[in-house]
């Protein structure tokens, strides 16, 4: 079974206020194609009540760096009591959302994803050695490269989110 490191754990970002839904998944999956993440969906739920939709969505991006590691990236998404609204920019009508989003980001460092070093107890027992004294030294290069592309990321919604704020 691959070993999962969790490099950055439980980043919040939250946001009230007018926003476009469309556009702010189109920015998540443009930023993760050019980052070379392959995205995963794992849930996508819309509800719709009386106060609003209700959204929850989860996505897995993932990004292989070796045939030993792959860096993961989950972002939940809830987005609460969303009514679509019609808002005059420069004399012309424009639907937009309203509504609370919440955002949690967790990025994790996968090693032996494959499980190719686990059939046997002696590869299990070179496999920890090689990553105490092999890998020990990439492996801070790699978390690093996980929380660098979570905290881009975050930003990147972040600056989005605010541009909407007048």
């Amino acid at each position: 079974m691959a070993e999962r490191r969790i490099i950055i754990d439980n980043l919040m970002l939250q946001y009230e206020g007018l926003f476009e839904l469309k556009e702010l998944y189109l920015l998540i999956d443009k930023w993760l194609r050019q980052k070379g993440y392959d995205k995963f969906e794992k849930r996508n739920n819309e509800h719709v009540l009386k106060d609003g939709k209700y959204i929850e969505m989860e996505l897995e991006p993932w990004k292989k760096i070796s045939d030993y590691a792959k860096i993961v990236i989950n972002v939940y998404m809830h987005c609460y009591d969303i009514k679509e609204i019609i808002v005059k920019k420069d004399k012309v009508d424009v639907r937009m959302n309203q509504g609370k989003v919440k955002i949690r980001f967790i990025g994790y460092l996968v090693t032996d994803y494959e499980s190719k070093w686990e059939g046997k107890p002696l590869f299990y027992l070179i496999r920890a050695i090689v990553d105490k004294w092999i890998y020990g030294v990439s492996s801070d290069k790699l978390e690093g490269a996980v929380a660098e592309d979570v905290k881009h990321l975050h930003q990147n919604i972040k600056a989005f989110l605010n541009l909407y704020r007048y």
